[in-house]
């Protein structure tokens, strides 16, 4: 799925003339762990190797597109971890949401913009979400099942991206001010 939602930004930016370097990460790769640093994010003072790594990644970019499954009623914990574990890096940024689920995952994807906005990262007002039984071929109730994604759920991430490049935008001359001062 982020692969698809991926190629959606990548088309969307070109089709628009806006210049986006799309990087899919996927936080098994991250290797965070579960053991927090010794002091605050919110301090900037990393010392795992790991975490030095994911903060130089999230500060090097301008926007961000979170795919995420509802579990619980909320965010994945290795979802959470991640935001979590950084502060500064994320301010001052912009987000947009892909969320799916049995009800396409919105629960998460609403706690995952309260998380964000506690972090100074504005989220886009469209949030598209992919329901199990709409956006998934299953065969066996047992089984995964396939991603068929309704023609809908395309024309809903490309506004999303719309919006999310124009928000960028604003945001990276907001943050080139700030420093400036």
């Amino acid at each position: 799925m982020a692969a698809w939602v991926a190629d959606i930004v990548d088309r969307r930016c070109a089709a628009v003339g806006v210049e986006c370097e799309v990087k899919v990460i996927d936080i098994a790769d991250i290797g965070l762990g579960l053991t927090p640093e010794p002091n605050p994010p919110k301090f900037g003072l990393y010392e795992r190797e790991e975490t030095r790594a994911w903060a130089e990644v999230v500060a090097g970019l301008d926007a961000f597109v979170f795919v995420t499954p509802e579990y619980n009623h909320s965010v994945p914990s290795a979802l959470k971890n991640a935001v979590d574990t950084l502060y500064g890096e994320w301010s001052d940024k912009v987000a947009g949401i892909v969320s799916y689920g049995v009800n396409g995952g919105v629960r998460a994807a609403e706690h995952l913009r309260q998380i964000l906005g506690e972090l100074q990262v504005a989220t886009v007002a469209v949030q598209p979400a992919l329901g199990m039984f709409e956006d998934f071929v299953i065969a066996d109730p047992l089984a995964t099942g396939d991603f068929a994604p309704r023609d809908l759920q395309r024309a809903a991430v490309e506004s999303m991206v719309d919006q999310l490049t124009a928000w960028a935008t604003a945001f990276a001359t907001f943050r080139a001010a700030a420093h400036a001062q």
